[in-house]
């Protein structure tokens, strides 16, 4: 059993989330998380859950509240894990082993982790620590001012770490994933000074000293507007060593002419001249391409460290080689690992994107299944030709089929307008002004745009660059057929992987020598995970805990259809939480013929079959197949003949069974 405080407030027992109520049972939990094996006053918890005076009844509440959540943790098994929510008096007691809760394994990895003395393994440790963070810190509890500061001092702490990551990484001369590291945290916490100075000298020793001089000028100018008060020491000293650096000819800064003198700048630093813009020379880097040198640095080692650019204004110019400021983006993810096959899409990609011969913005649509691997694909293809795109990649995950809302297209845009440079002040407040001015700072450059599981078209329209030199990539489940019909969008289908492809992505997850053990065994579990790379990798996870199982006994544990899509999970990744999310966005209708649909011997059928299985009229009936069809809930093989993959007969059972197929609103 895991408790989670660092994202949303969450409880798994298995592969399974336990359901933890509304806002207040969250907070209650959360309150005893952060005090673990230690008495909790009822006064505290009252206190906590209402900003304002608390209700009469607030006592019989917070009640209600442990008592529920006693009996979901039992549910859940919480005595096998030695897990007792306890009574004392007029207080409250969780008892359970503190290794459980999210926060203290942070914490404990953080404290192991010796960013100058060990570097290589603070690395490891840190990234470790960092991945255990799933958003921002107790999400779902009440706003009140003690959950406030709880969240803060977990943020606080997380911020630690990225910076002692930072110090690792350039410890060990590895300064472009310092850089990458930092960028993100620095950008949205502009006035926290280690942060700031950590990122100069890592922008510095990558021989780009004017950026590193902009931050400083810009935090500088910032602390004094919004604080009214100067760089402090930590500050001051990165500026210094840059200077002092620059002056003796020593570092990588020095590859590249020094952006301005250093005496002018030492004089600034010394009057406070706060007034003042950086000059013109230490606010730019070259135009990317140029003779000068390169214009950013290479794509974040985790997706969510990817890299952000500097604030720095940038021209609208109209010309290709008009002056612009700031490094060019590199928001890519990092490459998908142990990435297979798919050489027929990746070329067809290649076809769509690199077309420079009709004069307009070239546009790929990649679509498939769930688990089916849209995203590792695009970005692969994304990194593959990074080079072709000199001016940056950007990135965003539209949020189409995850949990929550759908990402705005006015979020995504001030996202790329910051990314480009622009300053926060500057960014328009509605979509349609923000979609024209990024359409009009990326007209005359070389940049690639990829957005990643998007749900319709009316989406994406708004984030597309034009100009002849941009190229985007969109992912989905959905065809996106609006962007097919209006935008001249190339679409590139995937499939399920053959049994060759399947076996090979279990080969370079577990190592050949043990699936050339038994290779009947390995195509029957491509079978059993319907060729999806989603379902295989889960298997392989399955399969690398278990060093002493062989495939064949996974493949019998799996024969299990009541048990397969709980064992093809892996924390948060599966096939069962990702089907959800697709049929969540269903309309009632649809989820109750898909749910119909699952009750079909072997997955084949047509309009007919269906409409006698849904008790729906023909014309009906059509129309929910299309749409399933268009979601790649089934699949139209030939005209009239459909057919549903074995994982999600078995989902829509699952969900048929527990809810009555009512799948609209189940996630």
């Amino acid at each position: 059993m895991d408790f989670s405080l660092l994202g949303p407030i969450a409880v798994t027992a298995g592969s399974r989330e336990l359901p933890l109520g509304p806002a207040k049972r969250r907070s209650v939990l959360a309150l005893l998380l952060l005090q673990p094996n230690t008495t909790v006053p009822l006064e505290q918890l009252i206190d906590s859950l209402w900003e304002d005076e608390p209700p009469e009844h607030a006592r019989t509440v917070v009640q209600g509240h442990v008592s529920r959540l006693r009996a979901t943790l039992a549910e859940g098994g919480a005595d096998a894990y030695g897990i007792e929510l306890a009574t004392h008096g007029s207080a409250y007691l969780l008892r359970l082993p503190e290794e459980l809760i999210d926060a203290h394994r942070f914490s404990e990895l953080v404290t192991l982790a010796r960013p100058e003395a060990a570097p290589a393994d603070a690395v490891a440790l840190l990234r470790e620590a960092l991945g255990l963070w799933r958003g921002p810190a107790l999400t779902g509890t009440v706003t009140s001012p003690p959950f406030a500061a709880a969240a803060h001092a977990l943020e606080e702490r997380r911020l630690a770490a990225v910076e002692a990551l930072g110090r690792a990484h350039g410890a060990l001369g590895e300064h472009d994933q310092a850089v990458a590291i930092l960028y993100s945290a620095a950008a949205n916490h502009p006035l926290r000074e280690g942060l700031i100075a950590g990122l100069m000298r890592a922008l510095f020793r990558t021989g780009r000293q004017s950026d590193a001089l902009e931050w400083f000028h810009r935090t500088r100018r910032l602390l004094n507007e919004e604080l009214g008060v100067d760089p402090g020491e930590r500050l001051r000293g990165a500026y210094e060593e840059i200077l002092r650096a620059e002056a003796a000819g020593s570092g990588r800064g020095s590859a590249t002419k020094p952006a301005t003198g250093g005496g002018r700048e030492a004089a600034q630093l010394a009057g406070g001249d706060r007034g003042a813009a950086p000059s013109a020379a230490a606010g730019r880097t070259p135009v990317p391409g140029s003779a000068a040198g390169p214009g950013g640095d290479g794509p974040g080692p985790e997706g969510v460290l990817s890299a952000a650019p500097h604030f720095g204004p940038v021209s609208g110019g109209t010309g290709a080689g008009a002056e612009r400021t700031g490094a060019a983006p590199r928001l890519l993810p990092r490459p998908p690992a142990r990435f297979l096959g798919r050489e027929r899409q990746l070329a067809v990609l290649t076809d769509a994107l690199m077309d420079r011969t009709t004069g307009e913005s070239p546009l790929a649509v990649v679509a498939g299944p769930v688990g089916v691997g849209k995203t590792a694909c695009a970005v692969q293809w994304a990194h593959l030709h990074a080079d072709a795109f000199p001016d940056g990649q950007l990135f965003a995950d539209l949020r189409g089929f995850g949990e929550g809302d759908e990402a705005a297209p006015a979020e995504i845009l001030r996202d790329f307008l910051l990314a480009l440079g622009t300053p926060q002040e500057q960014v328009p407040g509605s979509a349609q002004a923000a979609s024209a001015l990024f359409r009009s700072l990326v007209a005359e450059r070389r940049q690639l745009v990829v957005l990643d599981n998007a749900r319709s078209s009316a989406q994406v329209r708004p984030l597309l660059p034009g100009g002849p030199h941009c190229a985007t990539v969109v992912t989905s489940r959905s065809r996106l057929d609006g962007l097919v019909a209006t935008d001249c969008a190339r679409p590139v289908g995937l499939q399920a992987l053959g049994h060759e492809e399947g076996a090979a992505l279990l080969g370079a997850m577990l190592g050949p020598e043990r699936v050339a053990e038994d290779p009947a065994a390995a195509r029957e579990l491509v079978d059993l995970c319907d060729g999806l790379p989603l379902a295989l990798r889960a298997a392989a996870a399955q399969l690398t805990a278990r060093p002493r199982w062989r495939l064949a006994r996974l493949a019998a544990a799996l024969r299990d259809e009541q048990r397969r899509l709980a064992l093809l999970s892996a924390e948060d990744t599966g096939i069962a939480a990702a089907l959800r999310m697709s049929v969540a966005r269903l309309s009632a209708d649809d989820a109750r013929l898909l749910s119909a649909l699952a009750t079909s011997a072997d997955g084949h059928l047509n309009a007919a079959v269906a409409a006698a299985l849904a008790g729906y009229d023909p014309e009906r009936t059509q129309d929910g197949l299309d749409r399933l069809a268009e979601m790649h809930l089934v699949d139209e093989e030939a005209t009239d003949v459909y057919t549903i993959s074995t994982l999600t007969q078995l989902f829509a059972r699952d969900e048929r069974g527990e809810g009555g197929g009512s799948g609209a609103g189940g996630a």
